[in-house]
Formats: structure tokens, C-alpha cells, sequence
């Protein structure tokens, strides 16, 4: 798996995401307004169910809500009734988030006879307490698969006004945050993902960062808009060698009547 697109719980991007040749994608409950939550739910469970009946389906993941923002338990309850791959957790802070979001989801497995631990946590490093904490993802659950890091929620957390330099490279506490991303994923022996390319319109740019993402160590790369996924997928693919850790998914299908 090398891209894991994000697009919103809405009927017309998710069907762009479908088409975008990802090989992920990941319905962003936490991009909904307040007001706009439970439609939200109810149109990601609609979709889990409707790709997961296409053939050649894409995984399937759905961001929550952070486990701290009193919103995730209602995220959870409607959509692990249509078995999602896997869940990407915003603003984790580290093992502890993860096994809280670990527990939830046992509980909800067996509610919606969804075999025991089969929904796989990516857990997302973006903000300054998750990137120093990252170090203690190792052994933390079994269900973690990826970690991935966020520049964008990063530099909001921070207050910097940029986070690349003048030279387009990511500045100090965005490079070191994707170097201790790579590390991390590492030690805890799971896919390291690396950030979004911001820049849509700039393939060439998406392009050369993709392959020293590749060249570094990182196995799959977020995107924000349904024309990236083909340049990362070609990315990766172009580039020779034995590759980094590769994040997969088991696609189980729910026994729930």
C-alpha cells in the first residue's frame, strides 16, 4: 500500500477518491463541522458498504475524531457495523491513545460480530506532544499498522507561519518530526507514512518528494486530492530495491446479519 487518500464524508469527493486509483481511502469524520457530524457518520457507513461491494474495493479507512475531543465513541458507533479496515487516529499522543482507541474498538467488534482485533490503527503524530511521545508506539497494540505525521496540523499546533524553508525542504521541527516518524515506525516495526503534499497543483513537486520518501525509508504517502494517488503509486514503483515496510491490511467482511 502506497497512497491513503483523505477526502470528506461527502457523496461527490468520496466518489473521486473511488476513482483516483488510491490504494487507501480514509473518510475523514473530523474534516465535519459540528452541525454536520451525524450526516457525516451516516454517509461513511453508506460508503463503506457500497465500495466494499465493488470489486478491486480500495481499503478502507475512516478518520475519527481525536480520543480526547468527547466525539469518537459516536464516530466508532456508526460506522464499525460496516467493518472499515482500519481506523487513522488524529492528535494521538502516543501508546496510551492507542490503546484507548484499542479498547473501543474491541468492544465494538463484538458488538457488530467483526472478528476480534481485525480493525488494524494508524495513528497519526501532529502535534508537539505526539511527536515526542512517539517513541512509545512500540509494543503498544497489535492492531497499530502505521504511523504517519501531519505538517499541517503541526504548524497550527506550534504557531509557525511556514514550515518549509526558503528551498522548499521542510524547515527544523517538520524535519525532525518526519525523521522521528521514520524512527518510530521503525522500532515498532510497522509502515512509516509520510505527510500530505500540500501543493496540488505542483506534480513535479509531489513527485520528487514521494521518491525521497521512498529513497528514506517511508512506505506510503497521505494525499489530499484524487490526481495524487497515481503520482505517489508511480512513485514508489519507480523506485529499485528491496523497498521499506509495506502497510497491508486483513479485509475481513462483517458476520453481522
Amino acid at each position: 500500500m502506497r497512497s491513503l487518500l483523505i477526502a470528506p464524508a461527502d457523496e461527490k469527493r468520496l466518489a473521486e477518491a473511488l476513482a483516483s486509483g488510491a490504494d487507501a481511502i480514509i473518510v475523514d469524520l473530523a474534516l465535519a463541522a459540528p452541525e454536520n457530524r451525524a450526516p457525516a457518520r451516516a454517509a461513511a457507513a453508506r460508503f463503506l458498504k457500497q465500495a466494499r461491494a465493488r470489486d478491486g474495493a480500495p481499503a478502507l479507512v475512516i478518520g475519527v475524531n481525536a480520543v480526547d475531543s468527547g466525539e469518537t465513541d459516536a464516530d466508532l458507533d456508526a460506522v464499525m457495523g460496516s467493518a472499515p479496515d482500519a481506523i487513522l487516529l488524529p492528535g494521538s499522543l502516543g501508546a496510551a491513545s492507542v490503546q484507548q482507541l484499542s479498547a473501543k474498538l474491541a468492544v465494538r467488534e463484538a458488538d457488530f460480530a467483526v472478528p476480534d482485533g481485525a480493525t488494524r490503527i494508524i495513528a497519526v503524530a501532529d502535534t508537539a506532544r505526539g511527536v515526542l511521545n512517539m517513541a512509545s508506539y512500540r509494543g503498544s497494540s497489535t492492531r497499530l499498522a502505521g504511523l504517519a505525521w501531519s505538517a499541517a496540523s503541526l504548524r497550527a499546533d506550534i504557531g509557525a507561519e511556514v514550515d518549509r524553508d526558503p528551498s522548499g525542504a521542510y524547515a527544523g521541527a517538520f524535519r525532525l518530526a518526519r525523521e522521528l516518524t521514520l524512527l518510530a515506525a521503525a522500532a515498532a516495526s510497522v509502515a512509516a507514512i509520510d505527510a500530505a503534499f500540500a501543493a496540488v497543483a505542483d506534480k513535479g513537486g509531489l513527485r520528487a518528494e514521494t521518491l525521497a520518501a521512498r529513497r528514506d525509508g517511508f512506505s506510503a504517502k497521505l494525499a489530499i486530492d484524487p490526481a495524487q494517488p497515481r503520482i505517489i503509486n508511480e512513485a514508489f514503483a519507480a523506485t529499485p530495491g528491496s523497498g521499506p515496510r509495506m502497510i497491508g491490511f486483513r479485509r475481513v467482511e462483517n458476520t453481522n446479519p
